[in-house]
């Protein structure tokens, strides 16, 4: 039977729409129609073709996992990622244990934008008391607060320091950041807006009231700029007093945040406390002098650093949990102290960064100082470091001692340092009281 020409366009249209709507239907639901059955769940439609390309290729070696574990990149994946992005370094430490000393190891990079205790501005801001408080509830907020900060921080959005400085920045402007002299991206150009020449520029890096005086109020959108303009970025903090209050930050992969946690022995940062905290550790300073406890001692005081650094440093060292491989580093101060150069290259090692001649330089000019120094300057990072290490001996009475290590005897075992036991041998510093031990970075 002949077909008429009328006949020969309606099956012609006829097929083009049904070519049409199959191509429709396979464009819109191409992963159900196309890779049904591939995941055990049944849950292909939500992959996306990248995925189910991924999951094919495991279905056909035998290891599908599901679509949630093709997306998700594996850790030797995200570590070679990281290693061709920007790196964000987190000095974790508590005071007088010589993070300002290793914070310069970073601000002295010309790659590194450097910010010192930010988080200053918002303990302030929601606790106003100067010490950690120990009310449960305060302690959340004050750590949410200090993440969210960090992650925006470490984004380069120094607005968010706004909410929280006091006065409030005027047009993104202040004066109140707390220590801006520590960071060298916050006293030069073009974040500096003075015109400094060569003399008066080194006068400003050298001396942190001169930064503030020449170069005039403190722009946070030209020192964010400054901040995208680096290629890494490292702050420190003495105010998240565990490592796992940071797991939120390292297990985010859009940071690619290493944590360097500084310790040092508790004795030692007690003698550093007594000296330059006068006020708040009057009633120390009146147990050195007359040798009899005052009945009110705040013992909190030292009890606390050891419960903190002691939970701290077992998850770093004993339970080493996997979102830790690779993003932690235990740095003894004692050490750093002793052999500069050589643990400021195995902390560049570890944060996969190059050791710049700027800051191989800086620690030759600043471990070589006097005692004398660094006891008139409170805050200096100028000193004779290896005669510091341990000159709590000679400032601390033995009864202060003796409590202090009693009360934190875990923590010295698991740190390498050494116990007295009678006066003599606490004033023989010629043997040290610091085991030499080597801690490995987790990775």
């Amino acid at each position: 039977m002949q077909c008429s020409w009328k006949s020969v366009m309606l099956l012609a249209l006829a097929s083009i729409a049904i070519q049409y709507t199959a191509i429709r239907t396979f464009s819109t639901k191409p992963l159900s129609l196309l890779y049904s059955g591939l995941t055990p769940t049944g849950h292909a439609v939500n992959c996306s073709l990248r995925d189910l390309t991924k999951l094919g290729q495991q279905r056909l070696e035998g290891t599908d996992q599901g679509c949630d574990e093709a997306r998700t990149p594996s850790a030797s994946s995200v570590d070679s990622v990281n290693a061709n992005k920007r790196t964000h370094i987190l000095i974790l430490a508590t005071t007088r244990s010589g993070s300002s000393f290793v914070g310069q190891l970073f601000n002295q990079h010309p790659e590194v934008f450097y910010l010192f205790e930010p988080l200053y501005h918002v303990q302030l801001a929601l606790l106003p008391r100067l010490s950690q408080s120990k009310n449960q509830a305060e302690r959340r907020v004050m750590l949410g607060a200090a993440r969210e900060m960090l992650r925006s921080l470490y984004h380069c959005q120094l607005s968010s320091l706004e909410t929280y400085i006091r006065p409030r920045p005027s047009n993104h402007s202040t004066d109140k950041l707390f220590r801006r002299g520590a960071s060298r991206s916050l006293c030069t150009p073009p974040v500096c807006e003075a015109p400094l020449g060569l003399e008066a520029q080194s006068l400003v890096l050298a001396d942190e009231g001169e930064c503030v005086r020449r170069c005039g109020p403190l722009n946070l959108s030209l020192a964010a700029d400054t901040c995208r303009g680096k290629r890494h970025a490292a702050i420190k903090t003495v105010r998240i007093p565990q490592i796992s209050d940071l797991r939120a930050l390292i297990q985010d992969p859009r940071l690619n945040l290493k944590v360097v946690q500084l310790v040092r022995d508790p004795r030692g940062i007690l003698a550093s406390r007594i000296e330059t905290f006068r006020d708040t550790y009057r009633l120390w300073r009146l147990w050195r002098a007359t040798g009899r406890r005052p009945h009110n001692l705040d013992l909190g005081q030292i009890n606390t650093v050891c419960e903190d650094f002691l939970r701290s440093v077992s998850t770093g060292l004993l339970s080493r949990p996997a979102w830790l491989r690779g993003r932690y580093m235990l740095l003894r101060y004692e050490d750093l102290a002793r052999f500069p150069l050589q643990k400021a290259r195995e902390l560049y090692a570890f944060l996969g960064l190059d050791l710049d001649h700027s800051v191989e330089d800086w620690i030759i000019n600043n471990t070589r100082g006097t005692s004398d120094l660094s006891s008139r300057q409170k805050f200096t990072t100028v000193r004779d470091s290896a005669a510091n290490a341990e000159n709590w001996r000679v400032k601390l009475s033995y009864d202060m001692v003796v409590y202090t290590q009693t009360a934190c005897k875990p923590l010295l075992e698991l740190l390498g340092y050494k116990r007295v036991f009678h006066p003599r041998e606490l004033r023989n510093v010629s043997r040290s009281l610091v085991e030499d031990r080597t801690f490995l970075p987790f990775l």
